[in-house]
C-alpha cells in the first residue's frame, strides 16, 4: 500500500472515490461534497497495487492543518489504509513550518477510529449533509 500527495493527474480518480463514498453511499448531496476549497487544498491519494482505494484532502491555517474528505472504498477498510492515508496526513502537517495542530469533523461513526490516531473530540453534534459528526484535534509534538 502506497499513500501520497496526489498529482494534478491522480485528481479524477481523487474525486471519482469521493463520488463513490460520499454520494452514492452516504447519499451526500453532489453540490456539499465537491466545492470550492478543492482548488486550494492539499490531496492524498492511497493505493493498494496500484489501483486508488482511498483519498483525503488537507488546507492549511496560520497554525493548523484541517483534514477533510477522509474516505477509503468499502472493499478496502479493515485493511489499515485509512490509518496509512491518516498517518500521512499528519506527516504532511509536521512538515509545514508554524503548524502546531491537525484539525478535522469526524462522523460520529469515525470517533473510535481517530481516537485511536490521538484526535480528541471536543464541543457537541454538528450536523454536517445530515451526518452527526464532532470536532476533533490532534496537537503536534
Amino acid at each position: 500500500m502506497i499513500v501520497r500527495v496526489a498529482s494534478d493527474a491522480d485528481m479524477d480518480a481523487c474525486f471519482a472515490l469521493r463520488r463513490t463514498v460520499f454520494i452514492d453511499e452516504q447519499n451526500v448531496p453532489e453540490e456539499l461534497e465537491l466545492d470550492e476549497h478543492d482548488q486550494m487544498a492539499v490531496h492524498l491519494i492511497a493505493e493498494i497495487d496500484g489501483t486508488p482505494m482511498g483519498t483525503a484532502r488537507m488546507m492549511f491555517g496560520d497554525d493548523y492543518a484541517k483534514v477533510g474528505r477522509v474516505c477509503v472504498l468499502q472493499s478496502a477498510r479493515g485493511t489499515g489504509l485509512g490509518k496509512a492515508l491518516m498517518l500521512e496526513t499528519i506527516k504532511q502537517a509536521k512538515l509545514r513550518p508554524g503548524i502546531t495542530k491537525v484539525i478535522l469533523q469526524a462522523q460520529i461513526s469515525a470517533l473510535g477510529f481517530y481516537e485511536a490516531l490521538g484526535f480528541v473530540a471536543h464541543g457537541g453534534i454538528v450536523m454536517d449533509a445530515g451526518i452527526e459528526h464532532r470536532d476533533m484535534e490532534m496537537v503536534l509534538a
